[in-house]
């Protein structure tokens, strides 16, 4: 299931935000440069399946949230970074959209941003 999941992944355009990297040797890979927030918003505004922002930096300080959706593990780390580390500017109201238990005990949860 994970190779499948990771075979559909690598087939999709990946847009990296870099100001050090001018190597990107993924297979699809594009490189957004000058202003971050344009370039994002630019690419959601013309993807109309949707935009996955794998960066929490880009995500929470943009503010370019639109959805979250979370996996929840049964496991319990003691370490690591958290989901927002520097903090939000202002609260952000989540509504549920759909939660799926799947059979290893992982939570899946869908969250869409209210505006």
């Amino acid at each position: 299931m994970m190779r499948e999941w990771a075979v559909k992944l690598e087939a999709k355009p990946d847009y990296v935000v870099s100001g050090t990297r001018a190597a990107h040797p993924w297979t699809n890979n594009h490189h957004i440069a000058g202003d971050l927030r344009e370039g994002v918003q630019r690419l959601k505004d013309t993807t109309l399946a949707g935009v996955l922002l794998g960066s929490r930096k880009l995500a929470t300080e943009l503010d370019l949230i639109d959805e979250c959706r979370l996996l929840v593990h049964p496991r319990i780390a003691g370490y690591g970074s958290t989901l927002y580390l520097e903090g939000l500017a202002r609260t952000r109201q989540l509504e549920l959209v759909s939660v799926k238990p799947l059979r290893n005990g992982v939570v899946a949860m869908h969250y869409r941003r209210e505006r």
